[in-house]
């Protein structure tokens, strides 16, 4: 032992430093065992994390935590030092930071975390977590703080603020200088060698501009003078913090700046045959300096086949996928950048069908003589108006006369059909017709379609016209286009396509079906499959999507808005909610991509939520934190499994100001603002409650049924109501759900008035819905049929094991005399009141003996006592 002591001061007497001395004692600790008695016992586990990196400072911050900052670009790495008996595993998590999610959620059994090249966003609070079962695990932590100062953006605006005769123009411009970086970079305006200051010149001021991305300071030249056309530099520094020197940016300003013009060569809109080689030209017609100019193509990436140099764009021996909108823009950083649009057509004919419709009326299985018929022949094409359809009877064009009619854009019809009517069908108008679309004039091939028509005809239907299909990785589906009626019955041809392109063809079937076998489901194979199925007569196809993607999330809208509110940061949280469509229909999910972007911001800050075990149905939560009041935001959840990214879904989140409601004591909603004390709609009913007072009510409203005025008696109090009459049918609901309320009390009553005057009242019911892992819904009170045309009040006891929600819901009677309405809802906390104040306001448990007053329902384990006292 004292050998190894001996070398641990040796060494710590190696520069002296604190850390080392700290790391030192630490290890000298850990090799000393402790005994009890002579022999070895269990020691809790204890951690401390020590950095190795490239750190440019470790520091302690005024509330005595460590914190870390290192470069963007270096590498990370901190090492958890542990000791204890047995051996501490350790794990090390991230929270936190620009982006608040988890790092690494795995064990690190080396006790060390590296991160190379590290970036901005995986800045934020680490910690690392040693446990061996005895004891509390150990948690240390400390906070990397990441620092990097971009390349500075220099842009520049003009106006004309006034005209004084035709000699004299008032102009100012604003050099507008933006940077990304942290620390928060200081900036310098410089003109030639000169620096700028605010109050240096009355003709300059320098301002930080409201709401902007990043960090700006802009340079404003008022009234402009002859000295303004010079040189000016904006310099960016973050004082050499971790040696990250200084940038700047240069722009000369001259009398002739100018911001970028363009114009092109061929019209907006270019039509072109597949095959051809064309050039567009773009050409610049102001600007100064000289403006970049650059070529995109919408949606997708410039086509292999193209060639950009300078403002010229050629596409060789184009493709129909080549089709789309190019943008020409030409950018100088002065005003906004110029922006010229091509829509580019490449003419294609595809996918020609044929349908037949019989007299609707007489729903004729066959074709029959005597009744009117309708030929209906339709391609996909690009563009789409330019398709000229030509007819044949018996391979001869059809004569044209009263009963053979041709028309075009039927609103029926996919847009661009062409319809041949056929007007009190003959035994002459038997026979073989043939549809022919062309493209005159184009090297298009023409595309036809043939139909026999006889007593027996009728072209094929097929199932399903659509269907999604999900699969796990490396397994196989069979994919089956069934014919469901048509004459003749069986199938003639069926042509299978993956992704337009055409299969091998399987043999001839004599069935009521063609079947495609997919081997094993991958990225290759994954993509749309189309089968056409024809029995001479026409054709009818069936779309099969098929991949491994998860389906998308389904949020859960009854969360409250917002969740959380600190007034003093202006900031508040939001409690996101969502389970996942059909977890178990492909592989498992691992993860889920959010996406977070505040409305009219593009910038958006991505995370990744892993997930341990997805189960249907299961409520998965996730705080939002910082966002910014009274903005609102736009969420994107995306599952992940090992095929890749699912189907996303979105919503907006929007600040509402907090109520009491969460926390409640003794809390009235009458109602009387549009608000409605937070309580939503619930968005899975049939229809919704409507907020009215005497004034708004419709003055055709139905007689004998509902409220003349709210509780107040007053024609200005607002109350909710369900409206009976039509569209509503028998049985409608529409449920009114609460804000969520935190558990303070252990019990609580719900106090409310209800008004259920009519003959044809239906129910009332209210239900409790506590949150845990799943929302179970309770019903706790329920009261049918008509009860005067007057407010009656309940009192209902519940005590509700965890946060709630109470839900009034109301069910439309056998007709419209049957309008329901409440008011004055409260929620207190204790007991429900012993006396009643007057008729109506208590209620008798069923089996009690005593007799109850208009018989409600009163059910659910959520149900605590009702007090009944009858004199």
């Amino acid at each position: 032992m004292l050998p190894g002591l001996f070398w641990l001061l040796f060494f710590a007497g190696d520069e002296g430093s604190a850390l080392k001395m700290e790391m030192i004692c630490f290890l000298f600790l850990s090799l000393v065992p402790v005994y009890s008695g002579g022999q070895g016992v269990y020691a809790p586990a204890q951690a401390q994390i020590i950095h190795a990196g490239q750190a440019c400072v470790v520091k302690e911050d005024n509330i005595s935590e460590r914190v870390y900052t290192i470069r963007e670009g270096d590498t990370l790495v901190l090492q958890c030092l542990v000791t204890g008996h047995p051996r501490p595993q350790v794990r090390w998590t991230k929270t936190a930071g620009s982006a608040s999610d988890k790092f690494q959620e795995t064990s690190v059994l080396n006790e060390t975390l590296r991160i190379e090249k590290i970036q901005r966003l995986q800045g934020g609070r680490y910690y690392c977590k040693a446990e061996n079962g005895v004891g509390v695990p150990a948690i240390k932590s400390i906070r990397v703080d990441v620092q990097y100062l971009d390349e500075p953006v220099l842009t520049v605006h003009q106006t004309i603020s006034d005209v004084r005769g035709s000699f004299y123009q008032e102009k100012t411009v604003f050099l507008r200088c933006t940077v990304n970086s942290n620390p928060p970079a200081r900036f310098i305006w410089k003109r030639g060698s000169e620096t700028l200051s605010h109050s240096q010149d009355n003709g300059v001021d320098i301002y930080e501009p409201l709401y902007t991305q990043g960090e700006t300071k802009v340079l404003k030249l008022k009234n402009l003078r002859p000295q303004d056309y010079a040189s000016y530099t904006c310099q960016v520094s973050v004082r050499n913090v971790c040696s990250i020197p200084d940038k700047s940016i240069t722009f000369q300003l001259t009398n002739t700046t100018a911001p970028p013009a363009l114009k092109l060569s061929v019209n907006e809109t270019l039509v072109v045959n597949p095959g051809d080689n064309i050039t567009m030209q773009c050409s610049l017609t102001g600007g100064d300096p000289q403006p970049e100019v650059v070529w995109s193509h919408s949606p997708g990436l410039m086509p292999r086949n193209s060639l950009v140099q300078g403002g010229n764009l050629t596409i060789w021996g184009i493709h129909v996928e080549d089709s789309g909108y190019y943008n020409c823009t030409a950018i100088n950083n002065v005003g906004n950048p110029a922006k010229k649009t091509v829509t580019l057509l490449v003419r294609s004919m595809k996918n020609a069908t044929f349908q037949i419709t019989p007299d609707v009326i007489k729903e004729s299985e066959t074709i029959q003589l005597g009744q009117d018929l309708k030929l209906s022949c339709h391609v996909d094409a690009v563009p789409q108006e330019k398709v000229v359809y030509s007819w044949y009877k018996n391979g001869k064009p059809a004569k044209f006369s009263d009963r053979l009619l041709i028309t075009r854009n039927d609103p029926e019809l996919p847009p661009v059909t062409c319809s041949l009517e056929i007007i009190d069908l003959r035994f002459s108008d038997y026979g073989t017709y043939l549809c022919v679309a062309t493209f005159q004039g184009a090297p298009i091939p023409d595309l036809s379609v043939e139909v026999n028509i006889s007593s027996e005809t009728v072209p094929p239907v097929v199932e399903p016209a659509y269907q999604d299909v999900r699969q796990g990785m490396g397994r196989s589906i069979t994919l089956r286009c069934t014919m469901l009626k048509g004459s003749p019955m069986k199938v003639a041809t069926s042509v299978w396509r993956f992704n337009g392109t055409l299969l091998a063809q399987p043999l001839a079937e004599q069935q009521d079906y063609s079947e495609l076998n997919v081997d094993s489901v991958s990225r290759e194979t994954s993509g749309s499959y189309e089968c056409s199925i024809s029995n001479d007569v026409g054709v009818s196809t069936c779309l099969f999507q098929v991949s491994a993607k998860a389906y998308s999330p389904e949020f859960y809208y009854d969360t409250p808005n917002p969740t959380l509110s600190q007034k003093q940061s202006k900031n508040y949280s939001y409690v996101l909610q969502w389970t996942q469509k059909e977890p178990d229909a492909v592989d498992p999910i691992l993860k889920y991509r959010l996406e977070v972007r505040q409305l009219a911001q593009r910038n958006t800050i991505q995370t990744f939520i892993p997930v341990q075990k997805m189960e249907k149905g299961l409520l998965l939560e996730h705080i939002l934190p910082n966002l910014k009041v009274p903005q609102s935001y736009e969420v994107r959840l995306t599952p992940v499994t090992s095929f890749g990214a699912g189907d996303m879904a979105a919503r907006i989140i929007r600040y509402m100001e907090p109520i009491n409601y969460p926390n409640p004591t003794d809390n009235t909603c009458r109602f009387e603002d549009e608000k409605i004390c937070g309580f939503v709609q619930d968005k899975m009913d049939n229809f919704d409650w409507t907020r009215q007072n005497a004034l708004t009510q419709n003055p055709k409203r139905t007689v004998n049924t509902g409220p003349p005025t709210d509780i107040s008696g007053t024609p200005e109090g607002y109350y909710m109501f369900i409206e009976a009459s039509r569209p509503r049918v028998t049985g409608d609901k529409a449920r009114l759900i609460s804000p969520l309320y935190n558990i303070t009390a252990k019990y609580y009553c719900v106090s409310f008035y209800y008004h259920m005057y009519g003959k044809h009242i239906g129910s009332l019911n209210l239900l409790v819905r506590v949150r845990n892992k799943r929302a179970i819904d309770t019903q706790v009170w329920s009261l049918s049929g008509n009860r005067g045309n007057m407010w009656q009040q309940a009192h209902v006891p519940i005590n509700p094991p965890g946060p709630f929600q109470i839900i009034f819901e109301g069910v439309r009677g056998t007709s419209y005399e049957g309008d329901i309405a409440i008011d004055d809802v409260t929620l207190k906390k204790g007991d429900c009141p012993r006396k009643p104040l007057g008729p109506n306001k208590a209620v008798a448990l069923p089996g009690s003996g005593v007799p109850a007053l208009h018989s409600p329902c009163l059910c659910g384990p959520l149900t605590f006592f009702l007090y009944v006292l009858l004199r």
